[in-house]
């Protein structure tokens, strides 16, 4: 019991911590947002950096373009394809990314229950490999639907430019 709660006031301390540190970002920290491509009229940024912060709006695989939009492992690594372009033209790389959201959709072929045993598949590929051992801080989560009805993972990132 003592161990758990020694652990629980760490965890505690380290997210009062990431609190302080987000607290203490001068309000004058440049922010700069980076529109959608080929102008699009749908009213988000493709991201917005806030300093050395860049935070990427949800992005979803170019296989749902196709006759087919793929199972969720083939979704996971369309959608970590395109963001790793994005980070690119940003001069930024998958090695970058610190955080991860990953919001799965119930897939019909698995009884509406998201496939996470798909979208790790998916994730292993390029994540925890040898050209990309960096891992980012990850949730994953099912939600009732994506905006894209056939979209089965859309994934959201925060990466930091290196000094």
């Amino acid at each position: 019991m003592l161990h758990k709660l020694k652990r629980r006031c760490f965890q505690i301390a380290a997210l009062l911590g990431a609190a302080l540190a987000l607290a203490s970002i001068s309000s004058s920290a440049q922010v700069v947002r980076i529109p959608l491509p080929d102008h699009s009229t749908f009213p988000i940024s493709e991201g917005v950096w806030v300093g050395k912060t860049l935070y990427l709006s949800g992005t979803l695989s170019p296989t749902l373009d196709g006759p087919t939009p793929g199972d969720t492992k083939t979704q996971t690594i369309g959608a970590i394809k395109e963001i790793a372009a994005t980070l690119k033209a940003q001069g930024l790389t998958l090695g970058d990314v610190v955080m991860m959201h990953a919001y799965l959709a119930g897939d019909p072929a698995k009884g509406g229950k998201m496939d996470f045993d798909g979208f790790m598949a998916g994730y292993t590929q390029i994540f925890g490999t040898k050209e990309q051992p960096h891992l980012p801080a990850r949730s994953a989560l099912q939600v009732m639907a994506l905006a894209e009805p056939t979209a089965l993972v859309e994934i959201e990132v925060i990466a930091i430019k290196p000094d």
